[in-house]
């Protein structure tokens, strides 16, 4: 059993007893600040990160270090509230494992969600983005290395974030009053948040959002099949276009004013499913 492989069904070796027999159909990736969501998971049952074997936990303020799995809207979700950063010192095949693990344990869909930094010049704090697709210019791929059965050696990018998912959401914001934009999330390596002249290239490559994750994750799931959606709040304007300098703080405070709309709208695709 090669090295990755063998990681992936640990964890899932640890984690599937956890379920109580549960199936979950979704998965859900909760960003910084963002992971009001899992109140919304009723009959929850939580697994400490500590207990799954290649689980690091996070040493960022606003994420957990916890799985969730529950129901929502009457549908079985498994939520993973905390993700793992290549900043922190982590490789991309670990940033990507719970997407991996997800996979194995019979998830088809998975939504991301993400804080981010707004290029996009209409963009205001709280904005919600609907991600259309991403730049990764973390320069970091989950896939180099040795082929991990079930996944492709070579999968298509070319939709990333499945458009009938992306549909959905915008049927399901129109219908809950939830302003929604879409655009374009550029991934950079981080920690540090970018000069205003790297804003400037990245305007010009065609971002209108900018954050430090994501997009390994993406990769790994869509390499598997897995239907994907993302969704990234502007928690803050971006170096050069805010009027103050920028601070984990202010993600952190933004995350918690628009948890109801976010939630709400992962609460609405999930039961449309």
């Amino acid at each position: 059993m090669s090295g990755e492989k063998e990681r992936v069904a640990t964890a899932v070796a640890a984690i599937r007893p956890r379920l109580d027999g549960r199936q979950p159909e979704v998965a859900v990736v909760l960003g910084s600040g963002l992971g009001g969501f899992a109140q919304r998971i009723a009959d929850a049952k939580r697994i400490p990160y500590r207990d799954v074997p290649g689980f690091p936990l996070p040493t960022v303020a606003g994420h957990g270090g916890e799985l969730v799995i529950g129901t929502v809207a009457g549908r079985t979700v498994l939520a993973q509230s905390g993700r793992f950063h290549l900043y922190e010192g982590h490789d991309a095949a670990t940033c990507a494992l719970p997407a991996r693990v997800f996979s194995e344990l019979g998830i088809g869909v998975l939504l991301v969600t993400n804080a981010a930094g707004g290029i996009r010049r209409t963009f205001g704090r709280g904005s919600l983005m609907l991600i259309a697709d991403h730049i990764n210019l973390t320069f970091r791929n989950p896939l180099i290395g040795a082929l991990v059965a079930g996944e492709q050696r070579f999968p298509d990018m070319s939709e990333p974030y499945e458009v009938g998912l992306r549909r959905l959401a915008r049927s399901v914001a129109l219908e809950r009053g939830i302003l929604l934009e879409e655009g374009v999330y550029a991934g950079l390596l981080g920690p540090s948040f970018e000069t205003p002249t790297e804003i400037r290239m990245l305007e010009r490559l065609g971002a209108d959002a900018v954050g430090m994750s994501t997009v390994t994750e993406v990769i790994a799931a869509r390499a598997r099949g897995l239907r994907c959606l993302g969704i990234s709040t502007i928690t803050n304007l971006a170096a050069g276009i805010s009027p103050t300098k920028l601070s984990h703080a202010e993600v952190m405070e933004t995350g918690e004013r628009v948890k109801e709309a976010l939630g709400g709208l992962l609460e609405g695709v999930v039961a449309r499913l």
